[in-house]
């Protein structure tokens, strides 16, 4: 894993020294080694920037940025097939001077082009400046396992894996988007292509950004969308014979992610998604793998049933409980590891499990996103019984429902504002086509009331398109609308982004297991009720309980929490005074000084019936002082 930066800077206020102090800003991404380059064409000075943690060949060789014939790349990330393309590349005449899957992709690219990309399996996002055409060509990979930003403002061109080195170069204007901002409060993230600052984006999964230096000119080009596979025809497969594929499928991809020349360990919380990595994975190795739980004296505590897990399957299992205290330690640094304002507090544990696994190992596979490809989450549930119910309201009453709970809404008293949002929320979807009802009502769960937001926001704002607003039409159920969504928006800006900046933190490497794009692509085209039916997340469960038996398993999901709230109203409240007190909200300009203050006390006096508030406008406060101020 790596930090990746530079620019294209067609007004000579770039060089070297800037380059590296904005290299310098990344280097708890990669500390094993540093590169900058600088390039110059006719109308550009062009810098490319790298911090390297050493994972596949330790030696010199491997240092970036790297060059071969007319091209010069700098990645983030890793490609575990690597060794079989360096195979196909040699036979077509290529020779390389390191094990680097670097250089690989680098002779990938000069062999194929820009398709290239078709033939990795990886997580990688990487930029390749082709000097013979002047063009710059930025990739992301299918899911967004590893980040990218980008700048194109007043003739200056900027990247790179996190905001911070933007704010090293002295031609970055940080004016803050203020839709952005309304983006964060609805989702505790900013969605990409979005960015919180102005002429600032973020390269999505899948797609590539091509800078043609000589017309001054970028093309964004998309070449993959978890969304086409969603609306192929569902696979005449019978539920057997889809088992025992998928079951290749994982153990396949589970493989690759231990592809390393230095130590690897899994997270290990307990659960179905964590257990099949592991279990898997030991089941076809001698040694025993390291695993990695962090646990809690207060919240949700997994550990336990982690540590019965690590003895059934045999790893040599490490588990640290944490105090208090060094879980409080934490939150000041969320701000800079997180540069955008970010409000998923599982970051914190994840930050603590990613310190603990640092000390034995220098990559962590961390089993994310089974939730989201196998429909693991409970509110789907809740999710289906809602949408049967309202597809039974007959045509001819929709108009009258609307009104219904239109007045109902603005009859039930303010203080009770999740009862009077759902009344909103229903009317609104009684008064819609009824072809965009299951994604109107699966974005319901995850914004703010209208009325909320009324009270908050101080200045205007613009809803900005996101993939809720998708088109569905060719997709075979209502529910893959939400797993898609989920897998194009929560897994990616807010699960990835989570796991990337924890581990980075400590300079730990976290791979993705799940996200090998071949167990998506074949999962999304399964019958919904392989996934879900009476048993959520039917087909995993079914392949994870040949390796682990149910009893250690069978137990109602909790997830990763620590008591956040308590903590606000105790240890921690001197950071609601310091953060959100009158003039600090008003110095930042975006939010009602007395509402603010209002959803503080309520939250105090325990009044506050959705505390995740507090916590956002908290977070956003934080990292405001820390960027802005």
């Amino acid at each position: 894993m790596c930090g990746i930066c530079g620019f294209i800077d067609f007004k000579s206020g770039s060089d070297i020294e800037i380059l590296k102090e904005m290299v310098s800003t990344l280097y708890h991404r990669g500390p094993d080694d540093r590169g900058s380059d600088i390039f110059l064409s006719e109308n550009a000075i062009i810098g490319l920037g790298h911090t390297r943690l050493s994972i596949i060949d330790l030696s010199p060789s491997g240092h970036q940025p790297m060059n071969y014939a007319h091209l010069c790349i700098v990645l983030n990330g890793e490609i575990y097939n690597y060794n079989e393309l360096k195979d196909n590349l040699k036979e077509l005449g290529h020779k390389f001077i390191s094990e680097s899957d670097t250089e690989v992709v680098l002779h990938a690219f000069f062999e194929w082009g820009i398709s290239c990309v078709s033939k990795f399996i990886g997580m990688f996002a990487f930029v390749i400046l082709d000097k013979k055409n002047l063009e710059v060509t930025l990739v992301s990979d299918r899911a967004g396992v590893k980040p990218l930003f980008y700048y194109w403002h007043n003739g200056l061109f900027l990247f790179s894996s996190e905001l911070k080195a933007f704010h090293k170069h002295p031609g970055f204007n940080k004016k803050i988007n203020t839709n952005a901002v309304y983006q964060y409060m609805d989702l505790l993230y900013i969605p990409s292509p979005y960015c919180i600052f102005e002429h600032c984006g973020k390269l999505e999964p899948g797609h590539i950004l091509k800078f043609k230096t000589t017309k001054k000119s970028l093309e964004i080009i998309k070449y993959w969308d978890v969304f086409d596979f969603y609306k192929l025809p569902r696979l005449n497969i019978s539920f057997g014979e889809a088992k025992d594929e998928l079951e290749k499928l994982l153990l396949s991809a589970f493989q690759y992610r231990m592809v390393s020349d230095v130590p690897v360990g899994v997270f290990l919380s307990g659960g179905f998604d964590s257990t099949a990595v592991t279990a898997i994975l030991q089941s076809i190795r001698s040694e025993k793998l390291k695993t990695f739980t962090i646990g809690f004296m207060e919240g949700n505590n997994e550990a336990p049933f982690a540590k019965e897990i690590a003895k059934y399957i045999g790893t040599e299992h490490t588990e640290y409980y944490c105090t208090t205290n060094e879980t409080q330690e934490i939150i000041p640094t969320l701000p800079y590891f997180y540069d955008e304002p970010f409000a998923d507090s599982s970051a914190i544990p994840t930050m603590l499990v990613s310190k603990l696994a640092r000390e034995s190992v220098t990559v962590a596979l961390s089993a994310d996103a089974g939730d989201e490809i196998f429909a693991g989450y409970t509110y789907y549930k809740t999710f289906q019984k809602n949408l049967e119910l309202i597809t039974r309201v007959p045509e001819i009453a929709w108009k009258s429902f609307s009104n219904l709970t239109d007045f109902a809404s603005k009859i039930t008293p303010d203080s009770n504002f999740r009862l009077k949002n759902k009344f909103a929320v229903l009317s609104e979807i009684f008064s819609t086509d009824q072809k965009l009802r299951p994604q109107l009502l699966h974005h319901s769960y995850y914004i703010l009331s209208k009325m909320i937001k009324k009270e908050l926001f101080s200045i205007p704002y613009q809803n900005l398109p996101t993939s809720f607003e998708n088109d569905f039409v060719d997709f075979k159920d209502v529910l893959s609308i939400a797993l898609a969504t989920d897998y194009q928006m929560y897994l990616q800006n807010d699960i990835l982004t989570k796991v990337d900046r924890a581990t980075m933190s400590v300079s730990l490497e976290g791979r993705e297991p799940f996200l090998d794009h071949r167990i998506i692509e074949f999962a999304a085209q399964l019958p919904i009720e392989y996934k879900f039916g009476v048993i959520q997340k039917l087909i995993l469960k079914d392949i994870v309980y040949k390796y682990v038996p149910k009893r250690l398993l069978d137990r109602p999901k909790t997830g990763f929490t620590i008591p956040i709230y308590s903590w606000l109203k105790n240890d921690l409240y001197y950071l609601l005074e310091e953060n959100l007190n009158s003039a600090k909200i008003n110095e930042a300009g975006f939010f009602k000084p007395l509402f603010v203050d209002k959803l503080k006390q309520d939250f105090i006096k325990g009044h506050l019936q959705d505390p995740t508030i507090i916590w956002k406008l908290l977070q956003f406060q934080m990292w405001y002082n820390r960027w802005i101020h």
